[in-house]
């Protein structure tokens, strides 16, 4: 009788349940890990939608169309056959959904509905209101708990991932992680590790992620020798509500359904904005773009804001813009009740009038872009069959350089390029968890041995290193405070490898990030208990994200062009001849070191100008004016020969 196979799932969201659910439908014994219970992962606040090309509306849309803009979108940087398979997976995923119970939005009709979203002319956005992401986790979690309920999955909530456990060969065969109530650390013996712990926002501080965000199970398999993919493609959402503590998304779905982006003409106009007439108001994208107005892809709004606050063009010279859907309700001469427009945005239109204390129906809404989603993540791989499409029988697709750990979601690098279009998060999540499980699949075939022949000797060196560092952290008597290291750590990353990017800033940036990587070992951890320790989990991870913030900085002082997320004013062109590669980061203790011999397989379309009027660099020139570029100082090339 064979011997049982088991798999190790790190993050319970969208693609860590996907993984999990088409390995315990296969017969495969998953044990889930997630650091919070597994309804409260990250997946839970996506509110706009999953994209799919069902053309329902008779648009002539197709998958091929949904391949190209999210092509498009990404400026050319993700390797093109492993989005046509999310793009062609995408309608089945939401039928899939549907047949799951998600309460998507329907039509009259009692059809799905689709909204318009970001980078794209068709309404091709599924979507349950302004909570997809919440409708979708149910869902998920439900199915999966069908197999846990018969000891398919096995689930450790409340458990974070320390490290991995890798034989002689380099293969990785299992994981340590700490039990956050108990505060024990365990080692977990598997045949295969997926990570799926999504992004990093928590590394630049004023970010829409939750504070679990902190990337530092990507950084920790980093450490460990798994190579990070384009770490400098981090998204900057264009509207979010400016906070103090944290900064609170206001969805693309509030501009895929009219809403439009302005400021007064004079910045400091005390007029109440209802009272500020059309002529006197600054629609800043649909001057730049008339054809796809406040829909162009996030990057480029989310720079257009920044360079109208820049010049003082802001709501009363601050940092905000409006954000308006009064202009929709029918008492000012638009198309729907207030029941109508809650039916599609009910879900975010509460958390602004929660923060703000403000009827965002009736008052414009004031935003400001913050730190969204990273496009970089772990390395992976995919194969190809004999027509240039992928190979869904191969073990290498979604596995890590390291043998045996594979991710997926947020946690890979592989579908999103340079910029994510809007709704394809949850859709690489889903599409990319799928095409997970079957790579495990695949590997657990080409297995000589299960996990439990793995030595003894292994398991347990693997678990006393992670307890000693442990316990080292736990009685370190510094004089650092993690917490304001941490607030100098989201400075430094927001301000100088933020949405305006200079060459000087960055290297100053890499300095500085040397320096909190040695003050975030001295430390001063006042909690010194045994129970739901808070100070040791919350050390270790700074010091996780200040390596991750390393190999960011760095990605972005080498790429010597600008492409997507990644605006530098030293090069602010794109240079597909040098650039149309991957950037893969390598750790060392001395620092990151990069590979760049990976080009982009540009199998279905050939790299050409995006299809939006305008890039970063006319932005700066039609808003900021022509000087605006002139003397930016270093370049990269200067500063990596050292002058």
């Amino acid at each position: 009788m064979a011997t049982p196979r088991n798999v190790i799932v790190v993050g319970g969201g969208l693609a860590g349940l996907m993984t999990t659910l088409k390995l315990a439908e296969a017969g495969i014994h998953v044990k889930l890990f997630s650091v919070v219970p597994v309804k409260r992962s990250h997946s839970v606040c996506a509110q706009g939608g999953i994209n799919g090309a069902v053309n329902l509306r008779g648009e002539g849309d197709s998958p091929y169309l949904h391949f190209e803009d999210t092509i498009t979108g990404g400026d050319f940087l993700n390797h093109q056959p492993p989005v046509m398979r999310m793009a062609e997976r995408a309608p089945a995923m939401i039928f899939l959904l549907d047949r799951m119970g998600v309460p998507f939005n329907r039509t009259s009709e009692g059809l799905l509905s689709f909204r318009r979203f970001g980078g794209t002319l068709k309404h091709r956005t599924a979507h349950a209101g302004a909570t997809t992401g919440q409708q979708l986790l149910y869902a998920l979690d439900e199915q999966v708990r069908r197999y846990e309920t018969s000891n398919a999955v096995s689930k450790y909530e409340s458990w974070e991932f320390v490290g991995l456990i890798k034989d002689g060969e380099g293969i990785c065969r299992g994981i340590t992680a700490q039990n956050l109530q108990t505060m024990e650390i365990e080692a977990f013996p598997a045949d295969a590790v997926v990570i799926a712990t999504g992004g990093n926002g928590v590394i630049f501080g004023r970010s829409t992620n939750s504070i679990i965000n902190t990337g530092a199970a990507v950084s920790i398999c980093y450490q460990e020798g798994a190579m990070y993919g384009n770490p400098e493609m981090v998204q900057i959402h264009p509207t979010a509500i400016p906070g103090e503590d944290k900064c609170r998304l206001m969805s693309e779905s509030v501009r895929g359904e009219g809403g439009r982006l302005w400021t007064p003409r004079d910045p400091y106009d005390k007029r109440h904005p209802l009272e500020i007439p059309d002529k006197d108001r600054w629609y800043f994208c649909e001057e730049l773009d008339p054809v796809y107005g406040n829909l162009l892809s996030r990057d480029i709004v989310s720079f257009a804001i920044y360079c109208v606050c820049r010049i003082g063009k802001g709501i009363q010279g601050k940092q905000q813009v409006y954000l308006d859907i009064t202009h929709l309700h029918n008492s000012r001469g638009g198309p729907y009740t207030r029941d109508q427009i809650n039916d599609k945005l009910e879900g975010v239109l509460e958390i602004y009038e929660k923060f703000m204390r403000e009827d965002p129906i009736d008052n414009p809404m004031r935003i400001y872009p913050a730190v969204h989603y990273t496009m970089g993540g772990l390395w992976v791989d995919y194969a190809k069959g004999t027509d240039s499409t992928l190979d869904l029988d191969s073990h290498r697709n979604q596995m890590t350089n390291i043998p045996g750990l594979y991710a997926a979601g947020e946690a890979d690098y592989q579908y999103h390029g340079a910029n994510r279009l809007g709704a394809n998060a949850l859709l690489s999540c889903l599409t990319g968890g799928e095409l997970t499980a079957q790579g495990v699949m695949a590997y657990l075939k080409t297995l000589p041995a299960p996990s439990e022949d793995l030595s003894a000797q292994v398991i347990n060196d693997a678990r006393a290193a992670k307890q000693a560092q442990y316990v080292s952290l736990k009685s370190s008597n510094g004089s650092e405070n993690p917490y304001g290291l941490h607030a100098e750590l989201a400075d430094v990353m927001w301000n100088n490898c933020g949405i305006w990017r200079k060459q000087n800033d960055l290297l100053a940036a890499r300095d500085k990030l040397t320096e909190l990587g040695t003050r975030a070992h001295q430390c001063s951890l006042l909690d010194a208990s045994g129970w739901t320790n808070q100070a040791v989990p919350f050390t270790r991870a700074l010091i996780n994200m200040i390596e991750q913030s390393k190999a960011i900085v760095g990605g972005a002082i080498i790429r010597d062009e600008s492409r997507g997320a990644h605006f530098k004013m030293d090069t602010p062109n794109r240079d597909d001849e040098k650039w149309l590669c991957t950037t893969k980061a390598t750790w060392s203790t001395s620092g990151p070191s990069y590979d760049l011999s990976e080009k982009i397989e540009c199998t279905y379309i050939a790299p050409r100008a995006r299809k939006y009027r305008i890039n970063q660099n006319m932005i700066v020139k039609e808003i900021m004016g022509e000087d605006a570029l002139a003397g930016v100082g270093t370049t990269a090339a200067a500063a990596s020969s050292g002058e």
